[in-house]
């Protein structure tokens, strides 16, 4: 069955005593027990709540996994990923990845014992050259924020498998609706909810899929242990977003494939990073393993000072953090998404005072290049 489809059906056979279309509400904290010694499979909602579980077991099913978990934000389920390893063990990082994710890892993590080498992740050798004896995983973003490189997932999966390793892959960018990162050998694929699945800026969500059900288990230790878990209201808001997930992929990435190419054509913009345009250098590799290329832009202004006219300018675009609302949105890495990673790692990076991210949306395209216009032009 199309991914499009099996989106759509989320939570619909979850209420079979009434036959509602779309799962409950279960907002409560406790379950009664039928009788002393039983349950009726819900006990806590800590521990399981049927609005959860109805996203979970619906996106276990997008991404062909053994269980699915929901947490209150994407950060959240990172920690809790990170609570499969012990001090000293080692993990191979996409460099180019979310600030937040850095500083997790750099302020938070590195506290208890774990390591992190930072490596471009779109390149098969510098993945291999990072393993340590105390390596443990490899962590990547499958297409890069902000940067939009694509990782090869077959390659570095071949390279965790003959080294034991784990491979988590954010695929926050794609959603199962482009890409499976478990099909192409991911242990764990992880997702900021809040973005393309939930795809309304109207809620804070994060979930994991797991492809081995004993690794499953081992995260629903620490997800119920540690109990940064989705409340029902978000989980049902989230399930109802990616009801609609396949039709506003494709409107936001016929949008973007057509803002790009304009954007390349414009005598301000230096530099367009796009996986579809067939100039990137991963265009063949992304075309080749996924089903589209994205709704996420960034691009290079010839000036600094062109920056803060484009934020404030825009009329259409929104000046904002976050992504993948039906409605678009424009940030600037360097001192907003990006602002935690350090200034000399930025630079290398290509993180820079002229670099722009652009959150592609649902509105007609002619009126989102229109505003792009008139930003630019003053």
């Amino acid at each position: 069955m199309n991914i499009a489809t099996q989106a759509v059906q989320i939570g619909l056979e979850w209420d079979t005593r009434t036959g509602a279309v779309t799962v409950p509400i279960y907002q409560t904290a406790t379950f009664r027990h039928p009788g002393l010694g039983q349950s009726t499979g819900y006990d806590y909602s800590r521990s399981g709540n049927p609005t959860r579980q109805a996203l979970e077991d619906g996106i276990a099913r997008l991404d062909g996994a053994a269980r699915g978990f929901a947490y209150s934000s994407g950060m959240a389920a990172i920690a809790n990923l990170l609570l499969l390893f012990k001090s000293g063990d080692h993990l191979i990082v996409t460099e180019d990845l979310y600030g937040g994710t850095c500083r997790l890892f750099d302020k938070i993590f590195t506290q208890y014992g774990l390591s992190f080498s930072y490596v471009d992740t779109s390149d098969i050798t510098a993945v291999t050259a990072a393993l340590q004896p105390s390596t443990r995983a490899v962590f990547v973003e499958t297409l890069t924020n902000p940067l939009l490189k694509f990782a090869d997932l077959r390659a570095i999966s071949a390279f965790c498998t003959g080294n034991d390793l784990l491979l988590i892959a954010d695929n926050t960018f794609l959603t199962p609706y482009l890409l499976r990162p478990l099909d192409m050998g991911a242990d764990i694929a992880v997702y900021s909810a809040t973005k393309y699945l939930a795809g309304h800026n109207d809620t804070v969500a994060g979930v994991v899929t797991v492809k081995d059900p004993l690794l499953a288990e081992k995260v629903y230790f620490h997800q119920n242990s540690v109990g940064a878990v989705l409340g029902p209201q978000d989980a049902w808001l989230t399930t109802r977003g990616i009801k609609t997930l396949g039709v506003r992929m494709d409107r936001q990435q016929e949008n973007a494939g057509q803002i790009a190419e304009w954007l390349a054509a414009h005598p301000r913009i230096t530099r367009v990073y796009y996986p579809g345009l067939p100039g990137h250098p991963d265009h063949a590799l992304m075309k080749r393993d996924a089903g589209g290329f994205g709704a996420m832009i960034a691009f290079e202004v010839d000036r600094h000072e062109l920056v803060e006219q484009i934020l404030l300018k825009t009329r259409l675009i929104s000046f904002a953090e976050s992504l993948g609302g039906v409605e678009s949105l424009i940030t600037f890495p360097e001192v907003q998404t990006h602002a935690d990673i350090p200034p000399e790692i930025r630079a290398r990076l290509g993180i820079n005072n002229v670099l722009l991210r652009l959150s592609v949306g649902i509105e007609d395209c002619r009126d989102l290049i229109e505003d792009l216009r008139q930003a630019l032009e003053g």
